[in-house]
């Protein structure tokens, strides 16, 4: 039988799971210059103490979603401390959409929180 600790761990991962994009989308959005992977996972990891849980690699594959979607753009600039880099930056087209995420989770944050307002710990 699974432990309190193991079923909040796997919950915290399928919630993290469909928050990523809209976290992501909101970084880039946010930030005035564009940004690599490290940087974003960085940003991440000060801000969200601990609250997206995952391996910073999980993020790429988002991203590329997100170029595939037109919501970022990227683009490949060399790098005088290693490999290059991967700078990517929201796209207009991205910049609506987030409003739109954004009253989606609002919505259904409102309703959560009505739903389970109630219960007690």
């Amino acid at each position: 039988m699974e432990d309190i600790h193991t079923h909040r761990r796997k919950f915290e991962r399928e919630l993290s799971a469909g928050t990523v994009s809209l976290v992501l989308l909101a970084v880039l959005v946010r930030s005035a210059e564009p940004l690599y992977g490290y940087q974003i996972a960085k940003l991440l990891e000060r801000d969200g103490d601990g609250v997206l849980i995952g391996k910073q690699s999980a993020l790429y594959p988002v991203l590329r979603n997100l170029c595939a979607a037109g919501l970022l753009d990227s683009e490949v600039e060399p790098s005088v401390s290693g490999p290059p880099r991967r700078y990517y930056r929201a796209t207009d087209l991205g910049k609506t959409v987030l409003r739109e995420w954004q009253a989606a989770w609002s919505a259904t944050r409102t309703f959560v929180d009505s739903v389970i307002g109630g219960q007690s710990s």
